[in-house]
């Protein structure tokens, strides 16, 4: 390798580090970075003299994103090194051996999530914070709060505990979200890790707990009150006051069992419900890892042991073209079934043409296929070609012969036909579905049933449809006919926000919806509105909705079918408002921290007390915060707004700022 190849792989390696730490969103496969790593270590190897700072060698993790407040770490949050071959796990034992004759080991499983520490003060969690850089992270108290498997009190209190964990999203949660966004046209989240991280990050603890993340808590890095001698005991401990750590860390004296224990984990790791990379081994006396030390990046102490991803080749027998709500069309790979992560994979999404087009993908070809996060399938490179031709989305819609169309600013081809079979159907069941109208009983196969009988062509037929018309179906008794009616009926008290959701506007999810609508609060409003009425370059009018979403708003509203539409609906009865509570501006202006628990409200309760009457609610404590409002067990927060001199309210003190009638009840 020439110095100026180094040099633009340190700049490559560094543009990867920062999409993956800082940004959540990875441009490459972990095993690339991997590979691409070991390279840059095997040239710095080669010349020391090209080292300079910048490089990912001698740092750990990537720049701080400013949202939230800085911590600095009392106790460096390092990373492992990895290593890749039996023949690197016996180097890093024989390595041991020259510091003790005797050493023990335990093994345990590499969690893919977000490494974050917990403080805990006389027994109360009063501090949270991100890895970061390894020096310095974020806090994220109050997001990390909202994770179940977090104590907030420990089971006996001790003066100081720091603990280090592993966030993460549960594989379960992770396959119903990406179900979720796939269903919604969304761009899916790639894996589990960027899932949890983005979630972590969120400035709305709620969003954060909506992701529904979880935690192992894995090693001790400060104590106070208790004295442990090895990393075993340690796990114990923290078993013992609340925490939630793996269910298993056995401890080895002979290194056969270790490199046997890591086999194991890899052949077990498909029955987790969690995301694992690889195996950890630790030194479990604590006094021989002070003895042994670290570099500037690892512990001489610990090494992880990296699996290889679960690849493999099979032919692409066809592309199918599936038409989604919004026309999007859709390209999915059917290919001869391979064996990945214990389930049977045949079918992958090729996400769109330019996909396609850039690994020149053809029918026939063999390719490398692999399960992203050990849940999602997905098409890695094509191994070799076959005999097929570059293949194209077609120009006409597959299901209704329409001619399709490319927007200049998306990669995405659609289908425009509003009266497409497909974009009905799949626009009827997103109405339906249980965040929008929530009609039980109306799933795919019944939509399927009454489009393709003439019995609804749009969402407002359903609210024609009557018992009688549904019998006549095989398998639609009297009792099930009279029950989705009966469901469709109901559905109509919704409320203008699942409203606006169920009819699948683009760019606008469900919490644009909501937002929408606390803002409009009825649909004639919206009809009328143009798009300075809801976005303008100067003037955040609705916090949260930007000049995209606007414009999908002005061109869906100004459909003329949009507004025959709204003449359906308010024929038959659809509620078309959203029951706003009027904000007050008796705290208009005014920024509010919570801490502690306070005597007679709840966080939220205290929070949407705020929001009512004018004011903002943020996580953290800055220059910028008006008021500092602290319960019992209030932590750092509480000693940071003391110094920067920010008023202190008690519960008391802060009900008198608001109106009687603006309490809640």
């Amino acid at each position: 390798m020439q110095q100026n190849e180094y040099r633009q792989l340190v700049d490559r390696l560094n543009h990867y580090s920062r999409l993956y730490y800082t940004m959540d969103n990875p441009e490459i496969p972990d095993d690339e970075y991997d590979r691409q790593m070991r390279q840059l270590k095997e040239a710095e190897a080669e010349h020391p003299e090209w080292i300079t700072s910048d490089s990912p060698t001698q740092r750990v993790g990537d720049a701080i994103y400013t949202t939230f407040d800085k911590v600095t770490h009392s106790v460096q949050m390092g990373s492992l090194q990895d290593v890749f071959s039996e023949e690197e796990l016996w180097a890093f034992h024989n390595r041991c051996l020259q510091i003790d004759e005797h050493p023990s080991y335990t093994v345990e499983p590499k969690i893919d999530g977000l490494s974050v520490s917990l403080e805990y003060r006389d027994g109360l969690f009063v501090r949270g914070s991100t890895r970061g850089n390894g020096l310095v992270g974020e806090d994220v108290t109050m997001n990390l709060a909202t994770i179940q498997d977090i104590p907030k009190r420990l089971s006996r209190p001790l003066p100081y505990l720091e603990v280090r964990g592993e966030v993460y999203m549960p594989l379960t949660v992770f396959k119903e979200l990406v179900t979720r966004q796939i269903e919604n046209e969304e761009e899916p989240f790639k894996n589990p890790r960027n899932a949890a991280a983005g979630g972590l990050r969120q400035k709305d603890p709620r969003v954060t707990a909506a992701r529904r993340l979880s935690i192992f808590v894995f090693n001790i890095q400060q104590i106070e009150g208790e004295t442990i001698s090895t990393h075993s005991e340690g796990l114990e401990l923290l078993r013992s006051l609340g925490f939630k750590v793996i269910p298993e860390f056995p401890v080895y004296t002979d290194f056969a069992d270790v490199i046997e224990d890591i086999h194991g984990i890899d052949q077990r790791r498909h029955q987790n419900d969690f995301d694992i990379d690889g195996a950890v081994v630790k030194i479990n006396n604590l006094a021989l890892r002070e003895t042994m030390g670290s570099t500037v990046k690892f512990p001489r102490w610990a090494v992880a042991f990296k699996y290889p991803p679960e690849e493999k080749e099979t032919v692409l027998r066809n592309i199918e073209i599936q038409v989604g709500r919004t026309g999007a069309l859709t390209p999915t790979a059917i290919f001869d079934s391979v064996t990945l992560a214990g389930t049977s994979v045949s079918r992958a999404t090729l996400h769109n043409q330019d996909f396609i087009s850039e690994k020149d993908i053809r029918i026939g070809d063999t390719i490398l296929v692999r399960k992203a996060g050990e849940i999602i399938p997905e098409v890695l490179k094509v191994v070799r070609h076959g005999d097929g031709e570059p293949f194209q989305i077609p120009s006409h819609c597959p299901v209704c012969g329409s001619e399709t169309v490319r927007d200049n600013d998306e990669a995405v081809i659609r289908c425009i036909n509003p009266e497409c079979p497909a974009t009905i159907k799949r626009s009827i069941v997103h109405f339906a579905s249980r965040n929008a109208m929530d009609i039980e009983g109306l799933g795919p196969a019944m939509v399927d049933l009454l489009v393709d009988n003439g019995l609804i062509h749009s969402v407002a037929d359903l609210y024609e449809l009557s018992p009688e018309q549904l019998t006549g179906f095989e398998r639609v008794g009297e009792i099930s006919a009279g029950n989705l009616t009966g469901a469709i009926a109901a559905s109509k008290e919704r409320g203008l926000a699942r409203l606006l959701f169920g009819l699948g506007i683009r760019n606008v999810g469900e919490k644009a919806a909501q937002l929408i609508a606390a803002h409009f609060g009825s649909m004639e409003k919206l009809l009328n509105a143009t798009k300075e009425d809801i976005w303008q370059k100067k003037e955040n009018i609705i916090p949260g909705i930007g000049e995209v979403i606007a414009d999908s708003l002005v061109e869906y509203f100004g459909r003329e079918e949009t507004r025959k539409l709204a003449v359906h609906f308010e024929r038959i009865g659809v509620k078309m408002t959203e029951d706003v509570v009027e904000k007050g501006t008796v705290l208009s202006g005014l920024t509010f921290v919570l801490t502690g628990t306070l005597p007679s409200l709840t966080r939220k309760q205290a929070a949407d007390l705020i929001e009512q009457n004018g004011g903002k609610v943020t996580s953290s404590v800055s220059k910028k915060t008006s008021y500092l409002l602290a319960g019992e067990d209030a932590g750092s927060k509480l000693t940071k707004a003391q110094q920067l001199g920010i008023t202190i309210l008690t519960e008391q003190e802060f009900l008198e700022m608001i109106p009687s009638d603006g309490q809640p009840s």
